[in-house]
């Protein structure tokens, strides 16, 4: 892992290979907003082999509950960078190959489809505002570039079993085809799952956290002409789970299309075009009854978009970056309630349209020791077709309305600087602006967390931050780095979920949510042996008058002031790694109002392989090594857990 935005050294080192993969190189400012790069190596070694573990090793980076894919409603699964949280959406950009990976619906990042396995690295950005990345991208942007034949191997695979019984196997085949290659990837995982509720608050309804998902994937990558190249990719996914109570199911799959015109001539040109289609279920079981009473049987969404960035030869000294994007979601839900009989209760459908069409232009200036950097985008968004119908049990219209459009425009700006200042020290200076419109799951879609219910609001507006950062970069010797960042962000009418009573919240925009606080990061390596850390202190609060007086001052829900992550590893041999984890995560609140803590939690995950027969190895993990207790959730002291004590072992070739 490395701080501070060093440019990949991955694109330098595929620079000769006529067919790479990725997209157009970094640009020399990517320095100047404050990031942090994990590399392949780092995204292979994680203790439960997923995703959204690895991006946890930064510091700042979370989701909006504190378990994983296996565990958590998909719903939740939305991700933000520096405690700009409180609530399920993303307020970060997560980007696959360029293409936007967040359900057009919900917002959430659908981090089974995603398997690490597959990729050559991440860049977090903390901080940055949209720039070309796109309206959504608030609070930063992950960056996630697949790998290709000289990463994966013509073959790669891997199959564990934990002490559970549960199973992860993956499968890759990456030949190289014609003028370029192909990559076909799956990966199956299932398990019975551990229990989520503490034992002494189990009821014979109580269920395992059972999960069943797959993910297939394929890539195929071509040169079309001499500084010319086509990357198509394709992805598809199923995923089902269940939380709490027997029978409260959810279920998420999709479909993923792209394609990717990428030019590395005097003209640089960077083409993309994608569609998405998404669908989610879930199924509300009473936490006293322990009947069904919400069956969200099918809310079914498409994502379409694109964006085209075109670099013109400006001379040595500059980097000029124009260009335009676009992205539709559209979506509905349809759910049924029903009473503790089992008698139907009515019915609800709602939906929306919203987009997006934006222009860019970014310059990076070039100044011996200095670079500047400096970017406009404007945006045309529009929230349409906006309705809710609710229907009795009997058939009879009880709600039949259809919500205003609106439409605007939306102007934001970044500009940085970076100065060598000699020694290994680098400083670098940020100040940035972005907006995020509210998504249809927010203004369309109530939920129930039984027995608080969340209600929809149709009227939320967009959005807003601004904020700065200044830091420094250090490479204090060959085999040591440190990075610092101070930063000050704050989101005018941020959406949260506002308690109106015990048990009823509805989605508002607050005045603003203010966060402030330092990132640090280091890596200090001693031959085949590294240290490498990240930590984050933040001071968020919520800036409120009116009816949400009451919250001024409070910490968001779901925020911690402090996370932090170290990990040490050694690698004295080809394919052998041992490496040693240590997570915190400081104490967070359920609610909006500083209620129901979740006590602080740290962790230690492990992970080993050694080789066996060429590149055949022997794999084993564990993950929360003390089992520790990590509580997810805290309702009025009905609580769910995260994880426990769990062992893996398997065999793994072409790691």
């Amino acid at each position: 892992m490395l701080a501070g935005g060093a440019v990949s050294a991955m694109a330098q080192e595929t620079a000769s290979i006529i067919v790479t993969g990725t997209g157009l190189p970094d640009t020399p400012a990517t320095p100047a907003y404050g990031t942090v790069t994990i590399g392949r190596e780092a995204i292979s070694r994680s203790a439960s082999g997923r995703l959204e573990d690895v991006l946890s090793n930064v510091a700042g980076f979370q989701q909006f509950r504190r378990s994983d894919s296996r565990s958590s409603n998909p719903s939740a699964q939305g991700i933000t960078l520096r405690a700009l949280g409180g609530n399920a959406s993303s307020r970060a950009q997560l980007l696959l190959d360029g293409v936007p990976m967040a359900d057009p619906f919900f917002g959430y990042i659908p981090f089974s489809a995603i398997a690490p396995e597959r990729l050559a690295r991440a860049r977090v950005t903390r901080g940055g505002g949209s720039g070309p990345f796109g309206a959504g991208a608030l609070a930063g942007t992950v960056e996630l570039d697949s790998a290709g034949p000289e990463t994966l191997g013509l073959l790669s695979g891997e199959a564990l079993v934990d002490h559970r019984g549960e199973t992860a196997l993956s499968a890759t085949v990456a030949p190289e085809l014609g003028d370029g290659f192909a990559v076909v990837s799956g990966r199956w995982d299932r398990g019975q799952g551990f229990f989520t509720t503490p034992a002494d608050q189990r009821v014979p309804a109580t269920a395992r956290a059972a999960f069943d998902s797959w993910s297939a994937s394929a890539r195929l990558v071509q040169r079309v002409a001499p500084d010319l190249e086509v990357q198509l990719r394709g992805l598809a996914f199923d995923d089902h789970r269940t939380l709490r109570f027997a029978g409260a199911d959810s279920s998420s799959r999709g479909e993923d299309l792209s394609v990717r015109l990428v030019g590395r001539g005097p003209w640089q040109v960077d083409a993309l075009a994608y569609a998405q289609w998404r669908n989610f279920t879930n199924r509300v079981i009473s936490a006293t009854s322990y009947a069904l009473t919400l069956d969200q049987r099918d809310t079914p969404s498409t994502g379409l978009g694109g964006k085209l960035e075109v670099r013109p030869p400006v001379g040595a000294a500059h980097v000029l970056r124009l260009g335009a994007d676009y992205r539709r979601s559209a979506g509905d839900l349809v759910e049924d309630r029903y009473l503790a009989s089992g008698a139907a209760n009515g019915s609800r459908s709602a939906g929306g349209v919203n987009s997006t069409l934006g222009l860019f232009v970014e310059d990076d200036w070039q100044l011996g020791a200095v670079v500047l950097t400096g970017g406009v985008r404007a945006d045309r968004w529009s929230i349409r077709d906006g309705y809710q119908r609710n229907l009795a049990a009997s058939g009879a219209l009880l709600l039949d309305e259809a919500y205003a459009d609106r439409a605007d425009w939306a102007v934001n700006w970044r500009a940085g600087a970076t100065f060598d200042a000699g020694a290994g020290v680098q400083l670098r200076a940020a100040a940035y602006s972005g907006f995020r419109l509210p998504n249809l799951n927010e203004l369309y879609r109530p939920f129930v967390v039984f027995p608080v219910t969340t209600n929809a609001n149709p009227l939320l507006r967009n959005e807003r931050l601004t904020g700065f950062e200044a830091g420094m970069d250090w490479q204090v010797a060959s085999a040591a780095r440190l990075s610092l960042t101070a930063f000050d962000n704050r989101i005018r009418g941020a959406i949260a979920n506002v308690t109106l009573t015990q048990s009823v919240r509805e989605r508002q925009n607050l005045d603003a949510v203010r966060a402030r606080g330092l990132e640090l990061a280091g890596e200090v390596t001693h031959g085949a042996l590294a240290l490498e850390g990240t930590l984050a202190l933040t001071d968020a609060e919520v800036e409120a008058d009116g009816a949400a007086a009451a919250l001024d001052g409070f910490r968001p829900a779901q925020v911690p002031a402090r996370a932090g992550s170290a990990t040490l590893s050694w690698n004295p041999a080809e394919r052998t790694r041992l490496a040693a984890t240590l997570r915190h995560v400081g104490r967070q609140f359920e609610g909006d109002r500083e209620d129901d803590a979740l006590r602080a939690a740290t962790t230690v995950d492990l992970f080993a392989q050694v080789p066996v027969h060429g590149a055949l190895t022997l794999v084993g993990r564990i993950e929360n090594l003390l089992d520790a207790d990590i509580v997810t959730r805290n309702g009025g002291g009905s609580i769910d857990l995260g994880v426990p004590f769990t062992a893996w072992a398997g065999v793994r070739y072409g790691f």
